[in-house]
């Protein structure tokens, strides 16, 4: 874990991706994370981390259903949402993030 707190505490905003291969809905957000990877570049780095291969990380973040999206900055977790997000709304988040 420590290559993953060396990550969410640096400077540039951290969107971690708690997913399962089995779950449509994060399915559903594959194309929608390029989306925004393709719109906010290096403002934002976005970690995909499976629950399967990763049970220790959904029970640390008490992850209790998926997707769940947790964005951290500086070790601090910022924001967390679980669901189908749009574009626009993680573009929007991740720009008010920006100092």
């Amino acid at each position: 874990m420590s290559k993953f707190s060396d990550l969410i505490n640096g400077d540039t905003p951290v969107l971690v991706d708690m997913f399962a291969e089995w779950c449509a809905p994060c399915n559903t957000m594959v194309p929608i994370l390029k989306d925004l990877k393709s719109k906010v570049g290096d403002n934002v780095k976005i970690i995909k981390i499976d629950i399967d291969k990763n049970p220790q990380a959904a029970e640390k973040f008490q992850v209790r259903g998926v997707p769940t999206f947790i964005l951290f900055k500086k070790g601090k977790l910022l924001w967390r949402e679980s669901g189908i997000i749009p574009t626009d709304q993680l573009v929007e988040l991740i720009n008010s993030h920006q100092e």
